[in-house]
């Protein structure tokens, strides 16, 4: 049952050398991608502790690594003009020689935008700005100078269904979902019928998702539910057994 296998570094409670061997470790074990969260704090554990900024990460991990695709996942829209966001990931395409992805969402962590001082209005606001950069980030990226080493597919990571998977269906090359697997396989049907009313080929998508190793129970029936890429979240601290156990899965 051959599919992907993504990791998903947390870059917080570690320090940055931590990180960058983690990423340097997984690529060699043969990860397909590498990706790290877009967060000013930590999500769990002691939430004044440690944490490190996405996008300067992934330009250091991008240097030790030489296979995997990187990526945020995902890039909150509002922490960066879009035209910018498609520069910084334009940059990283050509540090790593054509691996990067520009993931991206409407954002959901309220204490980020208010310490940082961005707007947090609410959802329908943050998802109306999402629809408003794509299509800058979309025409940033075809006329960026140099132009990307690799294609640099678009990622959009989230499950709305009035509004989210329509964007996914019409900007996204990717898209991830979570779980349970009832959740995934429901949000990837309505991804399939907004594909259909948009005029998109849904093939064209690829159907990533994200989980927990205490969740890998459920892989079989979200790989026959459409799942072609497990991304596999990896705490601090780093432990890479269920990484590479995972990829021995992927490899039978």
């Amino acid at each position: 049952m051959g599919f992907k296998v993504g990791t998903q570094l947390h870059p917080q409670h570690t320090t940055t050398d931590e990180l960058i061997e983690a990423a340097r470790h997984a690529d060699r074990m043969g990860v397909d991608s590498i990706w790290v969260w877009d967060h000013m704090f930590p999500l769990y554990g002691d939430q004044d502790d440690v944490s490190f900024e996405c996008y300067t990460l992934l330009a250091a991990i991008a240097q030790v690594t030489e296979h995997a695709q990187l990526g945020a996942l995902v890039a909150g829209n509002n922490y960066r003009n879009p035209e910018l966001l498609a520069y910084m990931t334009n940059t990283i395409d050509h540090i790593s020689h054509g691996r990067a992805v520009l993931g991206v969402g409407a954002g959901w962590c309220e204490r980020d935008y208010n310490e940082y001082g961005y707007e947090f209005g609410d959802a329908p606001g943050r998802l109306r700005e999402l629809r408003r950069a794509l299509p800058l980030i979309k025409s940033r990226l075809a006329k960026v100078d140099p132009q990307p080493v690799g294609s640099i597919p678009i990622l959009i990571g989230g499950g709305g269904e009035k509004v989210t998977l329509r964007l996914t269906a019409q900007y996204a090359d990717m898209w991830n979902g979570g779980g349970p697997l009832d959740v995934w396989t429901r949000k990837n049907r309505i991804l399939n019928e907004w594909c259909e009313k948009v005029g998109r080929d849904p093939k064209e998508i690829e159907r990533t998702v994200m989980i927990q190793s205490r969740d890998l129970d459920q892989l079989p029936g979200l790989l026959e539910a459409g799942v072609t890429h497990v991304i596999l979240e990896w705490p601090t601290p780093f432990d890479a057994d269920p990484v590479e156990g995972l990829l021995k899965q992927a490899r039978n």
